[in-house]
């Protein structure tokens, strides 16, 4: 076993800048402005006479000093910006005549004579009576993450938090990992890396590094010497490590929290993660993918700091209003706040601590709509200022890195020229440790910074297991309007899965599978005709007088104006602004599984509501999915915990599920999933067979012969087959009923298996019988086969008032890809890059 406290890093070494060309040569460039640049020269200058080692003529950029000061810095924006002592003046000056620095230090709101202003989480701190934390105790965690796997080495890390901290944290605690069961002995100690410290919390990680073996295996840890306020809170967890020669079991979520206003009690509060707990028990999970607002933080605009800013009616106003250290303060400990809070609610919190998580961020997790409004609104002061609040606990909550050194505010040290995004602002650190940048082969950064969040992307890449790989994009980071990511992001991304599919093809171990995860469903009933209403003219007199006088309440956003559902439209892939983007993104992916035999597969959450969409070659074609490059499931499992939408706005999407044609060669559409509501529920229409609007989680696993066989050996769907349910007639017409028999795994390597002609319905044998009736949907049989394909089963939740949880299973099997025909030429360029159409390939298949 590779020692824990040590595990390999090769290129993923702590700090080395070396390996990151965009670092600044001094970690103080950011902050030296050619004003304070000529401050440090005159000083040096006087310095000179006595030193006589100072032979540089002009200044040099100061060393990185993780225990000195910042006074010198301090100092001089003092001495620029906050007013002199005046003896003559009143005790309290009717208005400032000069703009103090907001800064972490009393003296300059002493100064100006506001100290009474200081933000609630430095007066907080003052108001704290009795011994100073002793940084024992767990504000929550553990949190612990997989990270990736570096050959037989399972890597990943735990995070906790504890009460208290600064400059110097009191105490480091350790952590202590060993075999389940006794095995291995006493294990291994693996001391805490301080990622953050400030005097209100400290933020721990823990980095594991475990070798795979020829089966499953379990292992605990625990931290000694630290305490928990709650008695039930488990002192030693436990996480499972799939065998060297097996793919993970995944589990899959999205929307997790409740959106503003929602009554929880009437939804149980979020009790599908009993029902998560109760099947990790059954059948564990070895990793837990979250798509995307794994955390709701739109209460700061109600509840939270930025009240007083939403109440502006004027969006100019809103649009204009400053974004300050002190408000930056109070973002800052309401973010802090509520992922301890959220991350700290039950169930939940058993799962953070005991399945092993990977997550990409989508708006909820800064703030509703976020990057979906217009350009001017996104980018004032408030907007970029809680993004970079959000980017900070984002990466400390959800990926245990640490933050950048400062935050944006709009009184902040600006970047010099040439430098990107805003200068680091000492002001902010003055009581606080940041750990430096760590850089970890996992992740595929941006080259440049988003326009909102002044900070590089966090693309995720990581194996999971033998022969499934995984990409996560952040689709937020880059995000505005018309654009989702920039097209030098995707380059970057397509790059890397060349190099490692070409990598594992030349291996004993070659990739089979690779989940695509997105946070927004990519084929997905289209919803133009409300986006042409709500941008249309005839919207303008309607919003004028809600400006005026209120009409249309809360059909308008508080923030830009503009109407409420326009966000989350612009938000998907299938509005009309991102159209090219998409298409071209999909045929990438298409070439990518034809260049190497691998099958794609989508996960998405978003819409609050189940569903399963997928890209499939043209009928014309005459090709099976099982051979077909062009066979992409959508996967689109969403909330494990926020209110479902309406029962009619579920039957109107299923109403708009259309046949469509993403180019000649591929049509996309919605799967007829759904044989039945969940329980003895009545959730949709008869007619809506497509969309279940209920809270819902999604389960995928690899069917292999080490997971079981199924019941008998018999074919692909073994039990009785629902003769009535959206079975696909032989021949493509009305065929006997004979013929309507589950097709066995030596039929999905036959391209002449029958296709319906309403493509809506079941087009190959892994959709056969898909609903709660197919093997994938049954707890004893899914992922048992040898086929190699991906079963995925959706659990629905039965009913809302039940605390326990309870869900029904909807499934199917995505076949393994098994493409040995021409390879399709490459996109030309990239996505995103202007509206050429892919090189065709022709027809040969």
């Amino acid at each position: 076993m590779t020692s824990p406290s040590s595990p390999p890093h090769g290129d993923d070494e702590i700090g080395d800048d070396a390996r990151n060309p965009y670092a600044s040569q001094s970690r103080w460039r950011h902050a030296e402005s050619s004003a304070y640049a000529k401050y440090e020269q005159e000083r040096a200058g006087g310095a000179a006479h006595h030193h006589h080692h100072h032979h540089h003529n002009g200044p040099v950029a100061r060393e990185a000093d993780a225990q000195g000061g910042v006074g010198d810095l301090a100092n001089f924006l003092n001495k620029s910006r906050v007013e002199p002592e005046n003896p003559n003046r009143d005790e309290r000056p009717t208005s400032m005549r000069f703009k103090p620095v907001m800064a972490g230090a009393e003296e300059a709101r002493a100064a100006t004579g506001h100290a009474e202003d200081a933000p609630a989480a430095e007066s907080a701190i003052k108001a704290s009576s009795g011994p100073p934390a002793d940084g024992k105790e767990v504000a929550v965690g553990p949190l612990i993450n997989y990270r990736r796997m570096e050959g037989n080495t399972w890597i990943g890390s735990v995070l906790v938090v504890v009460v208290g901290g600064g400059r110097e944290p009191p105490f480091t605690p350790s952590l202590n990992l060993r075999r389940a069961g006794g095995e291995g002995g006493q294990g291994m100690d693996v001391e805490g890396v301080c990622l953050y410290s400030d005097p209100r919390n400290t933020f721990w990680r823990f980095d594991l590094a475990v070798e795979m073996g020829g089966k499953e295996t379990k292992w605990e840890y625990e931290l000694p010497g630290l305490r928990y306020k709650s008695q039930s809170k488990p002192r030693v967890n436990t996480f499972f490590v799939p065998a060297i020669t097996e793919s993970m079991r995944i589990m899959f979520h999205s929307c997790n929290g409740f959106s503003v206003g929602t009554d929880e009690e009437a939804y149980s509060g979020a009790c599908l993660w009993n029902d998560v707990m109760r099947k990790h028990q059954e059948r564990p999970f070895h990793v837990m993918i979250g798509g995307g607002d794994q955390i709701y933080n739109d209460g700061i605009r109600v509840h939270g700091p930025l009240r007083k800013w939403t109440a502006i009616g004027n969006p100019k106003k809103r649009r204009d209003y400053p974004f300050p250290e002190s408000l930056r303060e109070e973002c800052d400990d309401y973010y802090l706040k509520n992922y301890i809070r959220w991350y700290g609610t039950e169930p939940f919190a058993a799962a953070n601590g005991q399945i092993p998580q990977i997550n990409i961020w989508d708006d909820h997790d800064i703030i509703d709509g976020f990057g979906s409004y217009v350009n001017d609104f996104m980018k004032c002061d408030v907007f970029r200022g809680i993004g970079g609040v959000a980017h900070k606990y984002y990466l400390l909550f959800q990926h245990h890195l640490p933050p950048p050194p400062s935050t944006y505010t709009s009184d902040a040290v600006h970047a010099v020229g040439g430098e990107e995004g805003q200068g680091v602002d000492p002001n902010q650190f003055m009581t606080a440790h940041v750990h430096p940048r760590i850089t970890e082969s996992g992740y595929i950064n941006g080259l440049k910074p988003g326009p909102y969040v002044a900070e590089h992307s966090h693309n995720v890449y990581a194996r999971l297991g033998a022969r499934i790989a995984f990409i996560g994009l952040d689709a937020r980071t880059e995000r505005t309007r018309h654009q989702i990511n920039y097209p030098e992001t995707y380059d970057a991304i397509f790059a890397r899965l060349k190099e490692e599919f070409t990598a594992a093809a030349n291996s004993d171990q070659p990739l089979k599978h690779l989940i695509l995860l997105l946070g927004v469903p990519i084929a997905y009933p289209r919803l133009t005709w409300l986006e042409n209403i709500f941008s249309s003219p005839i919207i303008a007199p309607v919003k004028l007088l809600n400006r005026r006088v209120g009409l249309g309440g809360s059909f308008f956003n508080s923030f830009d104006g503009s109407v409420d559902l326009l966000d989350d439209l612009d938000d998907h892939y299938t509005a009309r602004t991102h159209k090219k983007e998409r298409n071209r993104l999909i045929e990438r992916f298409q070439a990518l599984a034809a260049e190497f035999s691998i099958r794609v597969t989508i996960l998405s959450g978003d819409v609050h509501l189940a569903a399963l969409g997928r890209f499939y070659s043209n009928p014309k074609i005459n090709i099976a999915p099982e051979n077909d490059y062009r066979y992409i499931v959508n996967v689109v499992s969403s909330a494990i915990v926020n209110k479902p939408p309406p029962a009619a706005v579920a039957n109107l999407l299923a109403r708009r599920n259309k046949i469509h044609h993403l180019n000649h060669e591929t049509d996309e559409t919605l799967l007829k999933l759904f044989d039945k509501d969940p329980g003895d529920s009545n959730k949709t229409s008869k007619s809506n067979n497509v969309t279940m609007p209920s809270r819902n989680f999604a389960i995928i696993t690899e069917n292999s012969p080490n997971n079981g066989q199924r019941n008998g050996g018999g074919p692909l769907n073994s039990h009785q087959v629902d003769q009535n349910h959206l079975f696909p007639p032989a021949n493509g017409g009305g065929g006997a009923q004979g013929s309507q028999v589950s097709l066995p795994h030596s039929a999905q390597t036959n391209p002449a298996v029958p296709r319906p002609k309403d493509t809506r319905l079941p087009i190959g044998a892994g959709e056969v019988n898909c609903g709660s009736k197919h093997k994938a949907a049954i707890p004893g049989e899914h992922g048992t086969g040898s086929d190699g394909g991906l079963d995925v089963v959706i659990q629905v939740e039965i009913d809302q008032h039940d605390g326990k949880g309870r869900t029904e299973g909807y499934g199917l099997t995505i076949p393994a890809l098994d493409y040995r025909g021409k390879k399709p030429a490459s996109v030309v360029g990239s996505v995103g890059r202007g509206s050429r159409r892919s090189v065709r390939s022709g027809r040969s298949h």
